[in-house]
């Protein structure tokens, strides 16, 4: 049997969060527009032949334009979850759920970001507590919340 290839215009059920926060008990959030206003960190789904690891740093830098100002670490974590109805025709019909793997970028403080200007409007740097309370997703509020708790 031949195995089913997923056309390349589909996005692959595998993402990355990249949580950017500072040593000062900050997180950048980053405000999307489409296809609602929302905060959430860095995000992105894995391109084919991609790895994890290449994808948080390739998401980091289109997204934020960092590049080396901070570490980047894997934090061991990774959760499946049903895919929002608002992005499922982004992926192959069928394809229901997603897994996310998490990463984290440290840095000393807050800094400047360069957004891409396409999938973000605005970004801002909030303590860790409240960054957990206001975005979106549940992943996003379980990493920052495991992150204000260290």
């Amino acid at each position: 049997a031949c195995a089913r290839r997923v056309p390349s215009s589909f996005r692959h059920p595998i993402s990355v969060l990249v949580v950017v926060y500072s040593d000062d008990g900050y997180a950048l959030l980053l405000e999307r527009s489409e296809p609602f206003s929302f905060w959430q960190s860095v995000t992105g789904s894995l391109q084919e032949g991609e790895r994890h690891e290449e994808a948080a740093q390739r998401e980091l830098t289109e997204e934020t334009g960092l590049t080396d100002e901070g570490l980047l670490e894997y934090s061991g974590v990774s959760r499946q979850f049903a895919i929002d109805p608002r992005w499922r025709d982004r992926f192959a019909p069928g394809v229901v759920e997603n897994v996310e793997f998490e990463w984290h970028y440290r840095l000393p403080g807050p800094v400047d970001v360069r957004l891409d200007g396409v999938e973000h409007t605005a970004y801002e740097w909030t303590p860790l507590e409240r960054a957990a309370e206001i975005v979106w997703s549940w992943t996003n509020k379980a990493a920052l919340w495991n992150l204000a708790k260290r």
